[in-house]
């Protein structure tokens, strides 16, 4: 902002009705008392980021790989191989896991019998395997981490040739698990689900189904990562990146209403969905020396031509994104195994990282983590709208969480990706800012007495 714009920075006065934030150039330049926009992890945090193994990773995968196929319409009467041999050794390590959470835990089988449709010929039970870590504070907040456990291999319909999956999916699967294992001996604050389900290679069917039971029991997701394709640093060029994850993030959400849509239209926010909010979250959590990664948001809901298990949560409104290694070679996913002119073809997993698997974990362990120790996003977020004025008002709901401290309002220029400026609001539900609400961005967070902060809850239009 240029020195004689009208107020180009925020210090809160907080009244018993509210607060109203004021304030000049002398402030912004300085700055000291602003919370931070990145929030380092805190000693738990860093705990359970040292207890990422990847040995265990590896073991995952392996034993994932050892069941031959895994293809949705695989025997399932085989106890060594086709995919309900893994859906049964996946349930059986989960619930091992669970042994050692205090029956803070509990591991359970979604089956449904899914009807014929695309890439399903015949009536097919379709099985995901759900761990959910029950919250100790706020256990009505959910946020879900998955891989998918189905395997293909060229042809779609090949239920019968090996069809290893290290890559697509046993990585993704074995982030879920292990990060299952480090967080079962401990008590989160709200509830965190570890899911691996089926189904994906068919049609995102058993992702579907899980968010469509979600939506159905009223349940207040607040956040799902589908890790797909995670396995390998490795480019098809032979490159590496050992240090990269793409998250993918959708800007015009998947079920917005005409209504949404035309609100959208006129007044911005493309670029401030819940998904976008959420991909701001996870940089500011995870892109840091702790997880060793760097997160590259891309700002797509998923590849050209490929779709993953976030879709079907997005498809029900929930804030959901996908995670997938920064380059992928496309020799090692979808192919038949064999030897052409030279060249191994297929998913094996002599072609993974699991060094790189394990950096994947933390940066889904620190999102999920603090996720789930800071307060929800704040909800019923509105800009006043009712009159012409050059300044800022917005609104509310306050949450319930016992620890809450209050909230923070964040803006930035409308040509900006990130978050740039935040202040401190107080516990309050009301913030008349002396910024014209024309000219920036702003949104609301969340904060506890500990310091930690919500996603960010872009404001709607309200009278």
């Amino acid at each position: 902002m240029t020195e004689n714009s009208r107020r180009t920075f925020l210090a809160a006065t907080v009244a018993a009705g509210g607060a109203t934030l004021v304030g000049g150039p002398a402030l912004a330049a300085g700055g000291d008392d602003r919370p931070p926009l990145a929030q380092p992890p805190d000693r738990e945090l860093r705990a359970i980021l040292r207890e990422v193994d990847p040995a265990r990773i590896e073991a995952i995968v392996r034993r994932l790989v050892s069941f031959g196929t895994r293809h949705t319409l695989s025997t399932q009467d085989d106890p060594a191989r086709g995919i309900c041999a893994a859906r049964d050794w996946i349930l059986a390590e989960l619930r091992r896991y669970a042994a050692a959470s205090d029956g803070r835990m509990t591991v359970e089988p979604q089956s449904y019998l899914q009807e014929p449709g695309p890439r399903i010929p015949v009536p097919t039970r379709i099985t995901n395997v759900v761990a959910t870590l029950r919250g100790s504070v706020t256990p009505e907040r959910v946020y879900v981490v998955s891989g998918h456990y189905d395997s293909r291999v060229t042809d779609v319909m090949n239920a019968t040739d090996d069809a290893p999956g290290a890559d697509d999916d046993a990585s993704g699967v074995a982030v879920s698990m292990e990060l299952a294992r480090i967080m079962a001996k401990r008590a989160p604050k709200s509830t965190i689900v570890f899911a691996a389900v089926a189904g994906e290679e068919q049609g995102l069917y058993g992702a579907r189904y899980m968010a469509a039971q979600y939506k159905a029991a009223g349940a207040d997701v607040q956040a799902m990562f589908t890790n797909d394709i995670v396995g390998s640093s490795r480019a098809d060029d032979g490159t590496r990146d050992p240090h990269t994850v793409r998250l993918f993030a959708e800007g015009v959400p998947t079920a917005e209403t005409e209504e949404e849509a035309a609100t959208r239209r006129s007044v911005g926010g493309e670029n401030d969905s819940p998904p976008r909010q959420l991909a701001r979250f996870v940089r500011s959590v995870a892109d840091n020396r702790e997880t060793g990664m760097d997160v590259r948001v891309i700002y797509r809901r998923d590849r050209y031509l490929r779709g993953g298990d976030h879709i079907g949560f997005l498809e029900q409104g929930y804030p959901a994104a996908r995670f997938t290694e920064p380059n992928e070679d496309f020799a090692h996913q979808h192919q038949d195994v064999r030897v052409e002119d030279g060249k191994q073809y297929g998913d094996l997993p002599e072609f993974c990282d699991f060094d790189y698997i394990a950096g994947v974990a933390r940066v889904n362990g620190a999102a999920l983590w603090s996720l789930a120790a800071a307060p929800g996003t704040p909800k019923g977020v509105r800009v006043r709208t009712s009159g012409l004025t050059n300044d800022t008002e917005l609104y509310w709901q306050r949450g319930t969480e016992p620890d809450l401290a209050g909230y923070e309002i964040v803006w930035r220029e409308t040509t900006d990706p990130e978050w740039t400026h935040v202040i401190r609001a107080g516990d309050v539900t009301t913030a008349t800012i002396d910024m014209s609400k024309d000219n920036v961005f702003f949104g609301v967070r969340a904060v506890d007495r500990a310091g930690h902060r919500s996603p960010v809850a872009y404001p709607q239009p309200g009278s």
